[in-house]
């Protein structure tokens, strides 16, 4: 059977809230006010710090359905792939470039999979060079304007959900499959793997990933991606991030395994 490997986009790819990071070029386009950007100023400082618990992000989800209703679905993802570029640079993590290169190179699928909304997650993976994402979906009318109601929410419990049917309908195999995530809301998506990594843990997800024996994984080196995963080349800068994250990931999960034995 087919085996997959299966990212969490915010602190676990990338060094911020996808969604947060966007509130520049949404105020700039006319989309959000003065006060709308403020607060996703505030939350994405607090969601740097400390993270974000399974109530924050449903009341974070509510509030921004109430934002974005009426708005039309296809200017939100042009704008988002307009913009990407400045947004998203410098903020890919290198280790989570140089793993997903190696599941590929693997034969696995690899799949970002993410509560913030297709319509920024699918660019985000697009240009990082994975085509296949799982990710909140918000409900359209006839027109292509936002409703307030979501579809598909592929947070917590919704996100092990996607990752069943996605096995059950193609056939890949969970039990050797691969998760990795920096937030205790996550638990389902890792326990629905057999090889689950804790990545920048918040501080109960490194707790449970401590006394399961999870690898647990420290990314701390974003760079600049232009426009995909770049193949590892001896006379290019890229291949030096790449090598780079290579052994900062040898060296994390030498010492997970020397603590274990």
């Amino acid at each position: 059977m087919q085996q997959a490997a299966f990212f969490d986009l915010d602190k676990t790819v990338i060094a911020k809230s996808s969604t947060l990071a966007f509130g520049k070029p949404l105020y700039k386009a006319g989309f959000v006010g003065r006060k709308a950007l403020a607060r996703m100023g505030l939350a994405q400082v607090f969601y740097r710090l400390f993270g974000a618990d399974e109530d924050q992000l449903e009341r974070a989800r509510d509030e921004l359905l109430q934002l974005i209703a009426g708005w039309q679905r296809d200017e939100v993802e042009q704008l988002v792939r307009q913009t990407l570029g400045d947004v998203a640079e410098p903020l890919v993590y290198a280790e989570a470039l140089f793993l997903i290169d190696e599941h590929l190179r693997s034969g696995r699928r690899v799949i970002i999979i993410s509560a913030s909304p297709e319509e920024i997650v699918k660019p985000i993976a697009e240009h990082i060079g994975v085509r296949e994402v799982i990710a909140t979906k918000v409900k359209t009318d006839s027109q292509g304007r936002y409703l307030p109601e979501i579809d598909v929410y592929a947070m917590g419990p919704g996100k092990a959900e996607a990752m069943q049917e996605l096995a059950d309908r193609d056939g890949i195999d969970l039990a050797g499959s691969y998760a990795y995530s920096d937030s205790i809301t996550d638990l389902p998506m890792l326990e629905a793997v057999g090889n689950p990594v804790a990545v920048n843990p918040e501080k109960e997800l490194r707790t449970i990933a401590e006394e399961h024996e999870w690898p647990i994984l420290e990314f701390q080196r974003p760079v600049s991606v232009n426009p995909a995963i770049p193949r590892p080349s001896p006379f290019t800068g890229a291949a030096v991030a790449l090598s780079a994250a290579a052994l900062a990931v040898a060296v994390a999960l030498l010492k997970h395994r020397s603590r274990h034995e």
